[in-house]
């Protein structure tokens, strides 16, 4: 029995990604085999992991088990012994210490005058959790942050609210700056060099504004649609990048869209937006909110249980911003009734919010949006129609739908006309798999999430 599920678990290690083989399937043990039965038992540490992995993996762990011993074998899941509970803290209560804001960024000061990078000292490469919702986008501004002006120049990263775009470039700037402590670095939200460009206006000091932005070693511009409509902060941000290009300094630029779809930016500015590289920041996938809530809650000394990061992740999808709030919201409730955090608890804790997230996104509406968005009607979505059009819109709503549902994938091929759910499975692979090369399928995906999301 280990030699099956040391060869159940090798090959189960190859076919997913590393974050949903240590979520999934480390955590389960062979309990047992009945040859005679031919029924094999396998444990889960709780409840949420061993629903999750019975109606994802239950399939794939019995054609593995039939290959193995040549014969049928059912497969049954069991909850693991419960080991002995520690108490969560010192006063043994099970009240925990307020969750703290991170602080606002440092200001350091060397010889004597204040530091002006405007980096936050605390979003770093290493305490950045890293998922497939985002590892194309570390992996560019690892590269950018070690060879600035040579690697991406510019680096462009978008996506929705919340996602980590802002994470990202203060890593890179406190990479840089750890590297290369002399560097000229200057993190700025875009809000404020709007307001710097007023005041140089009003002061006549743009002299002394383009000589400060134009000497950078790294230019790091935060959610830059808010330079929409605003011409003259669009004519000195052009000069600034053109001036920066040409003598190798790094731009980091992030965004809420894709930069073409920018209203109110000027054609020049969005052709140098292209001249480097332009990654996407997607949601992060259930593996990947998990891991954030257990980092998160370890941060700040709340003893989070898995079971309820899972159940907190699995109801929560749209970004990391509303799975801290919803931490900080379960952390207070805990405190004011002086209860342990248990998924009892967090229902409590958390009751309107889940009320309005079940009700936000169906697989009915999932069906509808994606028909439109291709030109299709609705009925072809159940239909046995398979040209390659038709196909592609059905398979991209099968992923949606298991992205932003809750719904099981057997539950989601009744309502794509009762098919199977290997059919849902194969087509939510595919769509991972063609995202990560396929720029224009991503964005596609991109614009059906936002619109989806409202």
């Amino acid at each position: 029995m280990n030699d099956f599920w040391q060869h159940c678990s090798n090959l189960l290690r190859q076919e997913l990604t590393p974050q949903q083989y240590q979520t999934w399937i480390k955590p389960l043990a062979a309990l047992a085999f009945d040859t005679e039965a031919r029924v094999l038992c396998i444990t889960a540490p709780n409840r949420f992991k061993l629903d999750w992995v019975k109606t994802q993996f239950s399939g794939r762990i019995a054609d593995l088990a039939r290959g193995f011993w040549q014969q049928p074998v059912e497969v049954q899941f069991m909850l693991a012994p419960k080991k002995p509970e520690l108490r969560p803290n010192g006063n043994g209560n099970g009240v925990h210490p307020p969750l703290a804001s991170a602080p606002p960024a440092r200001a350091d000061t060397e010889h004597g005058a204040p530091e002006r990078s405007k980096l936050n000292a605390l979003l770093t490469f290493e305490n950045f959790v890293t998922g497939k919702a985002n590892q194309l986008a570390r992996a560019a501004a690892l590269q950018v942050a070690s060879n600035p002006g040579r690697s991406y120049n510019p680096l462009f990263l978008y996506g929705s609210v919340g996602l980590g775009k802002t994470h990202v470039i203060h890593a890179i700037g406190n990479h840089l700056k750890h590297e290369k402590p002399a560097a000229r670095i200057r993190y700025i939200h875009a809000e404020q060099y709007v307001s710097d460009v007023v005041k140089a206006y009003q002061r006549k000091a743009f002299d002394a504004f383009k000589r400060y932005y134009h000497s950078l070693d790294l230019l790091l511009i935060d959610d830059i649609q808010f330079f929409s409509g605003k011409s003259r902060t669009q004519e000195e941000f052009f000069y600034a990048f053109e001036a920066l290009v040409a003598h190798q300094a790094q731009l980091i630029i992030t965004s809420d869209t894709y930069p073409k779809q920018i209203s109110g930016i000027d054609d020049r500015l969005i052709s140098r937006f292209d001249c480097g590289l332009t990654v996407a920041i997607e949601p992060p996938e259930l593996e990947m909110r998990v891991a954030i809530l257990m980092h998160k809650a370890h941060a700040v000394n709340i003893v989070l249980p898995e079971e309820v990061a899972f159940f907190i992740a699995k109801h929560l999808r749209s970004n990391i911003r509303e799975l801290e709030g919803a931490l900080r919201k379960v952390r207070a409730y805990s405190n004011f009734h002086g209860r342990q955090i248990t998924i009892e608890l967090t229902k409590e804790a958390l009751k309107d919010l889940l009320t309005v997230q079940n009700r936000q996104i169906s697989v009915e509406n999932i069906q509808k949006t994606v028909a439109d968005f291709y030109n299709i009607k609705v009925a072809e979505m159940y239909s046995k129609k398979r040209p390659a059009n038709i196909a592609k819109a059905r398979q991209i709503a099968m992923y949606l739908a298991k992205e932003l549902t809750q719904k099981s994938l057997p539950e989601i091929g009744e309502l794509f006309g009762g098919r199977d759910h290997t059919t849902v499975l194969h087509a939510v692979r595919k769509m991972m798999e063609k995202r990560g090369k396929d720029a224009q399928l991503n964005h596609e995906l991109h614009v059906l999430e936002q619109t989806l999301k409202g």
